[in-house]
């Protein structure tokens, strides 16, 4: 029997509603369904055979064969690939084979760090992946939320987690926790009433969104969105479109390497014209070029920059950051703005109980979380938990339906995390609630009601009937005759304090509630109407708190010119009043909706001058972070729910929290914390300072050789000199000191007062004017050592392969004291600590080692023409070398006393 066709008012799937703006009859009339039936299985069929199954689609992850080949797309790799390929083409096996190998090995490290597949989407995936009950052709059905379809019904209770986008329809006392799509910290009251078209997606109260869950209470939606066209489905879009931008360190790189291969490919070319001029044959100039090339090219950076990144990477890890993306590393270090969420980034995303309001009398309560450990105090000594106070916990503690659990290190909430939150109060105060509710057992309620804004609960006590009550003040506050006093008696009612109090809770960002009861004889049936001649027993304030950690990390961040701004869903009132205590800078608060009205040149103002945006919805996220971006800024992006992943695609680094971030965050992000901490991302910004020092001394090191080599070819085809040293001494020179000597700067300790210095400004060039001269300086001083002892022995008579290995030998020992100096860039190494790293005197020890093989080992001698020297040579090297070493140090101390430093911008 054929499908019927779907009817012709059914939405495209594609097609975007304003749902929440339409009664609930008319979201039935638009999908063709009767609530009260559901669809048919023939038209389930066939909605699903037209608009797909409710999943989102998966975007192919990147082959790991281009993956590879990504890390032969360097420009300095590119030019060894084809000196090697040359080499190899004229016959030179050995060193092209030398050329290869570590073009091979560095790409391999490069690889192997970046191996991990990003799995966003399939992370957004997973959170709608679960069972549902529907109901079709009049019954209820389980079935997987993937074959859900438009025009579904969706029947919901606490505990569940929504499987797609749906237009409610019915609900009682039905609260949402939307935290990890909008950043709301507290859950949603659901209504079913139209709203306005333009009501933003945190307000929309009459709709439930793919991926939130139920916490409380009961509803039925129709599914209007599906898959990719959910919210959830939406942001895994933006995900998509994100770009994987260039690192700053890739981007300086690729400047630095091009500056490189035109400063070496003119070094080349006025070589062989030289040659040619002075009537040398076209060949033999080729390969003196080939040779110059080779010897010019730093083949060891590609694989120091890879394996400082790496050191860094497990330095990171020790600090409790993991690093996905290998040069995120770096980008840490020239990060100018962090933009953080507030919920559970900035804050404990844990509601607490921060002030008690009781018998004219602020009290208030310490600790963090949900671990019911703190003191209870008044005016800042310990309070006496009696009367109104004693009162006020037990009505917070029984009034209540949540429940507080100790599960391994952790405490676990389930229920309200507002009436948990009165739970560990009571208990801060020594009152257990177990222990209360056999006490006084419940024998009826009223559970909160979003009309009433109350919630209550009858205890059983002493012989009478006591209703506890909590709520909002506007709601229970006129039905209040008295109040409690500080002995537990009733006493005169003062609504003007209790108001004013109020009134400055919420200015803290707090949400206040009203604390009650009513007295009355045992058996009373408890309804509304009942409830009139209230006895006021106090106020509670709490909050999702800062984080311990995060006002001194936030301090700490200010010291080092980094700019912190949240960006968060919550309200305008506590997004203000959070960072106010954290400290973060400017005393107005921009919400979504008045971001929406402004342009870009507009908007690229405020997301400059403000730093603090609540209720912002994804794609303003983005937009901010582009905005920045588009400033010239470095940013960094912190957050936790879906709602944040597609800024932390799109910033240039990332960073989710490990333990309460949602899957999507963590797949979305370069780096991810295991402690949730943001006092985390200062040590990260440390390293990430600490790496870029370390690579800057590699290249203040490494390049002096390459130069000073190509600049002894030049000369000896200048002066037609035969060649000081042979191109496969050039390579041993330029293989073993890279790995044995430069490398061990990478493991040098961070510097004291890096995190004193500002950022360094995007349009820097990867080697100041300071480093260019002190490089040309050693390089020159190469030029005329090696050149100049390998002529005197000449002189003295000696042989061709003494003299060459006169020359070597000058190369490594000038290095070996170089790296003294290039263990700090500004100070005497001794500041580093002499003995801090010990790969520093292991990597000398051995090349001192290597060079006693080259030198008086015969196979090496025959391999590489070199010949055992005598002590008069090695005195002159060594002195050489220590004149070279104090001439470098007499230039620190000039550049120190006439270079400004760079001033931190404020």
């Amino acid at each position: 029997m054929a499908l019927p066709d779907p009817p012709v008012s059914l939405p495209d799937r594609t097609t975007k509603l304003n749902w929440h703006a339409l009664e609930s009859a008319q979201v039935a009339q638009q999908l063709s369904v009767d609530a009260a039936l559901g669809l048919s299985d023939a038209e389930v069929l066939a909605r699903r055979a037209q608009y797909g199954a409710n999943q989102m689609t998966e975007f192919a992850a990147t082959p790991a064969w281009k993956r590879f080949l990504q890390q032969l797309m360097q420009p300095l790799v590119i030019v060894l690939i084809a000196a090697g390929a040359i080499t190899a083409g004229l016959g030179e096996w050995t060193d092209a084979s030398v050329i290869l190998a570590v073009v091979l090995v560095n790409a391999s490290i490069g690889y192997w760090q970046e191996a991990k597949a990003e799995g966003a989407l399939a992370a957004l995936a997973r959170t709608i992946s679960t069972a549902v009950t529907v109901r079709r052709d009049g019954h209820r059905q389980k079935i997987d939320a993937a074959q859900l379809v438009a025009g579904d019904i969706v029947i919901l209770t606490a505990g569940d987690r929504l499987p797609a986008d749906l237009r409610l329809i019915e609900q009682s006392e039905m609260r949402t926790d939307d935290s990890m799509l909008t950043g709301e910290s507290l859950p949603v009251s659901k209504l079913l009433a139209a709203l306005p078209a333009d009501t933003m997606l945190a307000e929309r109260s009459n709709m439930a969104f793919a991926g939130t869950a139920v916490v409380a209470g009961q509803g039925i939606g129709i599914v209007v969105a599906t898959g990719d066209a959910s919210e959830t489905g939406r942001i895994a879009g933006l995900i998509a479109a994100a770009p994987t931008l260039a690192t700053p360190l890739t981007r300086k790189m690729a400047r630095f390497s091009s500056w490189l291969l035109w400063a070496i490919g003119g070094l080349a070319l006025l070589t062989f014209g030289i040659g040619l001029a002075r009537g040398e044959t076209a060949f033999a100039m080729f390969m003196a070029a080939v040779a110059l090339a080779v010897g010019a090219i730093p083949e060891g950076l590609p694989a120091a920059v890879t394996v400082t990144l790496a050191i860094g990477v497990a330095r990171m890890a020790e600090r409790r950051a993991i690093i996905r993306r290998l040069a995120a590393v770096e980008t840490l270090g020239s990060t100018t703005i962090i933009c953080s969420d507030k919920t559970g980034t900035l804050t404990e995303n844990a509601m607490t109980v921060r002030a008690l309001w009781c018998a004219g009398q602020s009290f208030t309560v310490g600790g963090h979380g949900y671990n019911p450990e703190g003191a209870i105090t008044h005016e800042d000594l310990p309070a006496s938990v009696e009367g109104g106070l004693r009162e006020c916990l037990i009505a917070g503690a029984l009034c209540n339906d949540a429940s507080l659990a100790h599960e391994g290190r952790h405490w676990k909430i389930t229920g309200d995390p507002t009436e948990a939150a009165l739970l560990v109060a009571a208990r801060k105060g020594g009152l257990d609630e177990h222990t209360l509710r056999l006490l006084q057992p419940r024998v009826g309620e009223l559970p909160f009601d979003s009309r009433h804004q109350f919630m209550a609960s009858a205890h059983r006590s002493d012989g009478e009937q006591i209703v506890y009550l909590k709520g909002a003040l506007e709601r229970l506050l006129p039905h209040c005759v008295e109040q409690l006093q500080s002995n537990g008696q009733p006493g005169p009612l003062d609504a003007k304090a209790v108001e004013a109090m109020a009134h400055v809770y919420a200015a803290q960002g707090q949400r206040v509630l009203l604390i009650a009861r009513q007295i009355f004889a045992p058996n009373t049936p408890l309804t509304a109407t009942s409830l009139k001649n209230l006895t006021l027993i106090g106020l509670v304030g709490m909050i999702d708190p800062p984080r311990k950690a995060a006002i001194s990390a936030v301090r700490n961040c200010h010291s080092a010119g980094i700019r912190v701004k949240m960006i968060t869903g919550d309200h305008a009132v506590t997004a203000l009043a959070i960072a106010k205590q954290i400290g973060i800078a400017g005393q107005k608060v921009m919400t979504g909706r008045e971001l929406a009205a402004l342009d870009d040149d507009a908007l690229s103002e405020a997301a400059h001058e403000i730093d603090v945006f609540a209720r912002v919805e994804p794609e303003q996220k983005l937009r901010l972070v582009r905005a920045l971006q588009g400033r010239g800024e470095v940013v960094a992006m912190t957050g936790d729910g879906v709602n944040d992943a597609p800024a932390l695609k799109q910033a240039d680094i990332g960073i989710a929290m490990g333990l309460g971030g949602s899957e999507v965050a963590k797949e979305a992000a370069a780096m991810v914390l295991t402690d949730d901490n943001f006092a985390t991302i200062e040590a990260a910004v440390e390293e990430g300072r600490g790496v870029w020092d370390n690579l800057i001394k590699f290249i203040t090191w490494t390049l002096p050789t390459n130069f000073g080599e190509g600049l002894v070819i030049v000369a000896a085809i200048v002066f037609g000199v035969t060649l000081p040293i042979t191109p496969l001494q050039i390579l041993w020179i330029n293989m073993t000191t890279a790995v044995l000597l430069g490398l061990t700067l990478a493991f040098e300790p961070i510097e004291r007062g890096i995190m004193q210095r500002p950022p360094r400004r995007m349009d820097m060039p990867v080697l100041n004017r300071e480093m260019i001269r002190r490089i040309t300086l050693v390089s020159l001083l190469l030029l005329a050592g090696s050149f100049g002892l390998f002529l005197r022995a000449l002189d003295q008579g000696l042989s061709l392969p003494v003299a060459r290995t006169v020359a070597v030998n000058v190369f490594v020992m000038v290095e070996i004291f170089y790296l003294f100096n290039c263990r700090s860039l500004t100070r005497g190494f001794w500041h580093q600590g002499v003995f801090s790293n010990i790969w520093f005197w292991a990597g000398i020890a051995a090349m001192l080692g290597l060079q006693g093989l080259l030198t008086y080992w015969p196979p090496l001698n025959a391999l590489f023409q070199t010949a055992p020297i005598g002590w008069q040579q090695w005195f002159e090297i060594v002195v050489f070398a220590a004149f070279c070493s104090g001439i470098i140090a007499l230039e620190k101390r000039w550049t120190a006393f006439h270079v400004k430093p760079v001033r931190k911008s404020t």
